[in-house]
């Protein structure tokens, strides 16, 4: 999973991390309006069930982390999201920790703002299947940029913990793919259906 427990990490490398979240929680939660809350809960909450989950892949196993979907939907809003689901998840399934909550918040929220970001170029894109094309390559990216980041952090660590790096890239590409196709799919049908549900509605943009 992508989660990293207490206790891996140094201090310094946790520090550093609620710091860069808490910079990002300002910017996630600049601005916003009261009408926004529903959709940004709704949202957390499919991210804390996600979790919830499981997969079985040889001999560990996985869950949905939905974080692209979330970008795409919440914009930069994904981030303060991303941050409400992993608190409940650490204090309630102790998934992760609290100690690393910061890093894990960063592993995962952090893509949830650049699927945001790539999602914004289907406007560039002459095609009635724009939002399915763009909503599919940034499920899949948020998930292995999560996987990439995770796997970085674990390298930090020295040796003994290269082949659990290796291990977790491995056994998440199903992942990649997995969540590439639902969001993709789920992106699609809400551009038909309700294109106000994705983040800025019809044009893409997302007030700042």
């Amino acid at each position: 999973m992508v989660h990293i427990s207490d206790g891996v990490l140094p201090g310094p490398m946790l520090a550093a991390g609620f710091i860069l979240t808490a910079i990002l929680l300002y910017y996630s939660l600049k601005e916003i309006k009261a009408e926004e809350i529903a959709k940004i809960s709704l949202i957390t909450a499919a991210l804390f069930v996600a979790s919830l989950v499981h997969f079985p892949i040889g001999p560990t196993s996985v869950h949905l982390i939905l974080n692209g979907l979330a970008g795409i939907l919440l914009g930069r809003r994904a981030f303060a999201g991303v941050f409400v689901a992993l608190t409940l998840q650490a204090l309630f399934f102790q998934h992760g920790g609290l100690t690393s909550l910061g890093v894990n918040a960063l592993n995962i929220g952090l893509p949830a703002l650049l699927a945001w970001q790539l999602f914004e170029y289907r406007k560039n894109l002459a095609s009635p299947r724009r939002e399915t094309i763009f909503g599919a390559m940034a499920g899949g990216m948020a998930v292995l940029a999560s996987v990439l980041m995770v796997s970085l952090e674990l390298l930090t660590m020295g040796e003994a913990f290269k082949e659990i790096s290796v291990l977790v890239i491995g056994v998440h590409l199903p992942v990649v793919v997995l969540e590439s196709v639902v969001a993709g799919a789920a992106t699609g049908f809400l551009a038909n259906v309700k294109p106000e549900m994705l983040a800025g509605g019809n044009n893409g943009s997302f007030p700042r």
